[in-house]
């Protein structure tokens, strides 16, 4: 398992704030009532912020997600583009994949050409590193499958990480 699979301290505290916030949200309706209370749950967390000792600052993150655990709301709201929300990949279908734009025409290229100058430099620079790519994933990955969907960073300075290319060409997220 690569490094980036686990999260840090700071990582997990954070994200149980904004947890908390969230779960806040859902509690209290009116809105001056919610930044008093918001006040008071950032000063919780700020006043343990500079904790040195890292054997009490895990003790108080583990007492601070039992107590989220037990006053987290029962219904949160959840934003409706979010995972479990209403609209949560409603619009996947108006996204065309990437290989679509191969079959433009010309003419409809030169609509975007910064675009597709810089698409072609990608498939160049994809072609030249994705030997590299697919022969770090086949050493970093157990011989019994991989245990998170996390995948590893670049290793090396020059390298890419492998499969940058489903993120620098993914479709929009909306359709105009």
């Amino acid at each position: 398992m690569s490094a980036a699979a686990y999260l840090t301290h700071r990582q997990k505290v954070l994200r149980l704030y904004k947890k908390a916030q969230r779960h806040l949200e859902s509690w209290v309706i009116f809105k001056d009532q919610y930044r008093f209370e918001a006040c008071l749950l950032r000063a919780r967390f700020d006043e343990h912020k500079n904790e040195k000792d890292m054997v009490k600052a895990t003790m108080l993150l583990k007492a601070a997600e039992e107590e989220f655990w037990d006053r987290q709301h029962p219904q949160p709201y959840i934003f409706p583009d979010s995972p479990g929300g209403t609209s949560y990949e409603r619009y996947d279908c108006y996204k065309a994949p990437e290989w679509c734009l191969d079959l433009w025409h010309p003419s409809e290229k030169a609509m975007y050409p910064d675009y597709f100058a810089k698409r072609e430099q990608w498939k160049k620079l994809r072609a030249a590193s994705w030997d590299r790519e697919i022969q770090q994933l086949q050493e970093e990955t157990p011989a019994d499958g991989p245990k998170t969907e996390v995948l590893p960073p670049a290793r090396r300075k020059e390298d890419l990480p492998p499969l940058w290319w489903e993120y620098v060409t993914r479709p929009r997220e909306r359709p105009s």
